[in-house]
């Protein structure tokens, strides 16, 4: 469908990937970001390296005020998961009756944020599979042929526009999936995401070692069976052998593969932690499901999660 308005809030590897694709297909797509990104985006546009294919979006419609845009049709909510509460509280200038907006966080607290803010009748539930990020301001570097988008509407009124949505998405080329049960498929890539991300951060090892390693990889595999238990305990319909699966989809990957957890805390940043280990701690600790590997990975990188390590 041509003539989508959409804003893309957060502008970093999926953000900036995702609206960039959109917006060579021909759709009017804006996007929120700051500092020295968006100036760059201001100044030369956004450009895409890619396996998939190099291009640039010039000029780019970029912004760090979202009442400068107005309402819009569908909103990318793709902001780190520590930066959720106040880019949410941002939103509401984008939204009218019939906006839609479409989490794309890892962890499974966005749709519940989100509609605090701007109520839960405007937001959807979707997930990513991508592996991007900021190259340089202005350059966003997507690593691998994988760029996938999987949402569905918590209500029903959402059904229309996100059908909308599909359809732009088709005609740009991007590979997405329009589902009826989206929070199946956000606690799918969730069971993947947590221990992907705690147990290569909690070792500073890629998926290689760990999962080749006797010790690790059943320490892997104990944090995958922990959060599908987690999952059926609030009713999550998940299927028996899930966390085999993903297993064998960790078997699969490059050797080299990491978590952008991992990458953060090389880098010094704040970890997403408390949204993925920390969360199945949490929602364990609530509903009498035990999670001893998720805790232990959350108190080791407790003193890295604000992103500056304490010394002596």
């Amino acid at each position: 469908m041509d003539g989508m308005r959409i804003v893309v809030v957060g502008a970093g590897g999926v953000g900036g990937y995702f609206g960039a694709v959109l917006a060579r297909g021909g759709q009017d797509v804006t996007f929120v970001a700051r500092g020295a990104h968006l100036a760059a985006m201001q100044a030369n546009g956004l450009s895409i390296e890619s396996p998939s294919g190099a291009f640039a979006i010039r000029p780019v419609k970029a912004t760090d005020d979202p009442a400068a845009i107005g309402p819009v049709d569908i909103v990318l909510f793709a902001v780190k998961l520590y930066d959720m509460e106040t880019a949410a509280a941002a939103l509401k200038p984008l939204v009218g009756p019939g906006t839609v907006v479409i989490p794309l966080q890892n962890g499974i607290d966005a749709a519940t944020i989100v509609g605090r803010a701007v109520g839960a009748a405007h937001v959807a539930a979707g997930v990513a599979y991508i592996s991007a990020l900021v190259e340089r301001p202005g350059v966003v570097r997507h690593n691998a042929l994988l760029a996938r988008l999987a949402y569905g509407p918590l209500e029903a009124s959402q059904q229309a526009p996100l059908a909308a949505f599909k359809a732009a998405c088709d005609a740009a080329g991007l590979d997405t999936t329009l589902t009826d049960d989206p929070r199946r498929v956000v606690w799918e890539k969730f069971l993947f995401l947590a221990s992907m991300s705690g147990m290569t951060a909690l070792t500073r090892h890629s998926i290689g070692p760990i999962r080749t390693n006797p010790a690790t990889r059943a320490m892997m595999m104990e944090s995958l069976a922990e959060t599908a238990a987690v999952a059926a305990a609030l009713g999550v319909r998940l299927p028996g052998d899930q966390p085999e699966r993903v297993l064998a989809q960790m078997d699969a990957m490059p050797e080299a593969a990491r978590a952008s957890m991992l990458v953060d805390l090389e880098r010094g940043r704040p970890l997403e932690l408390p949204w993925l280990s920390g969360a199945v701690a949490r929602l364990g600790s609530a509903n009498g499901v035990p999670t001893p590997v998720h805790r232990a990975i959350v108190a080791a990188l407790a003193l890295q999660v604000d992103g500056t390590t304490p010394r002596g």
